[in-house]
């Protein structure tokens, strides 16, 4: 690969993939709404290593030049929450299938489209009926494709982790939502190495013509209470922890149109269903990684939640 065009590559797991792809020799064209914040990712590689591109979803022009000249491609975008003309359907079901077109356009060899466990047209919430949409479409347009379903994605940046341990912290009683829906947490790290050898296998004629589709997870299985408490006692905040029952979450949710509500009612939905790697299809082990447990590298980055932060917690050690 010696061109890769990112497009969302200025995000969580497009940052990791592009530090792995750099230290790779690979040149980088990074297509992102938002020129300025992609600038970050400059010195992870060599001087004129990595190109950022000014690209939208919703402007397939733009989608068309990012796309020329490159070897491969990936698509990492998508959202939890609409926002403005940036819904669900528009991001990631058309915006998927416009940069899949684009590429196709552009005659990449090698594809893959980051869309999520949980994508499914007949799901209760839209984000996983766009998902799936988003699916349809990269594949009508480039069927070598491959398509990563990972489930929740945890690593230093995260909005997982950080998330839940920033709340334990700041609460004297920990809520848990949606407590026996089950989990199987991956390592950013690990994501972004399944892209790259998901592409390496379309590359190197070893991905079937017809594509492939990965559910990544990592080794454990998790419900949510369960992710609650290892991070109540990882930080040592040692808090209460009060399961909500269903239909408090459900009136929690139906306060969406609120600034700064916590839930949204279709992120309810989906907190309502599984998110676990489905056994009968491919998974990181395919891709020749082995996952990476969450206490292997978690509490490299959640000690800053501990009872007086960081450097006390070192201090403690």
């Amino acid at each position: 690969m010696q061109l890769v065009t990112i497009v969302g590559g200025s995000g969580f797991v497009g940052r990791v993939l592009v530090e792995r792809l750099a230290r790779r020799g690979t040149r980088l064209r990074i297509a992102v709404r938002n020129r300025a914040r992609a600038m970050r990712l400059k010195p992870l590689a060599d001087v004129g290593q990595i190109e950022i591109r000014a690209a939208d979803l919703l402007d397939p022009p733009s989608l068309a030049a990012a796309m020329e000249g490159a070897d491969a491609a990936v698509n990492l975008v998508g959202i939890l929450a609409p926002s403005g003309r940036y819904g669900f359907d528009a991001v990631q079901a058309e915006g998927a299938g416009a940069a899949a077109r684009a590429a196709a356009g552009a005659g990449v060899r090698a594809y893959a489209h980051v869309s999520a466990i949980g994508a499914d047209p007949a799901s209760p919430s839209a984000y996983g009926r766009s998902k799936a949409e988003g699916e349809r479409q990269v594949r009508a347009a480039i069927p070598h494709a491959a398509i990563l379903r990972p489930s929740l994605i945890f690593g230093p940046d995260d909005g997982f982790t950080n998330r839940f341990a920033g709340l334990i912290a700041a609460v004297p009683v920990v809520p848990v939502i949606a407590g026996k829906t089950r989990f199987q947490p991956v390592y950013v790290v690990d994501v972004a190495d399944a892209i790259v050898a998901a592409l390496e296998r379309q590359l190197d004629g070893t991905a079937p013509a017809t594509g492939e589709t990965f559910e990544l997870g990592g080794p454990e299985i998790l419900t949510m209470h369960e992710i609650n408490a290892w991070l109540n006692a990882e930080t040592g905040q040692n808090k209460r922890l009060v399961s909500v029952p269903d239909s408090a979450a459900r009136l929690l949710a139906g306060f969406e149109f609120l600034p700064g509500a916590p839930l949204t009612m279709d992120q309810y939905r989906m907190l309502k269903r599984d998110n676990v790697a489905n056994p009968e299809l491919p998974g990181l082990a395919a891709l020749g990684i082995t996952p990476t447990p969450l206490a292997a590298v978690a509490p490299q980055w959640l000690d800053r939640y501990r009872p007086g932060g960081r450097f006390a917690a070192t201090a403690a050690r």
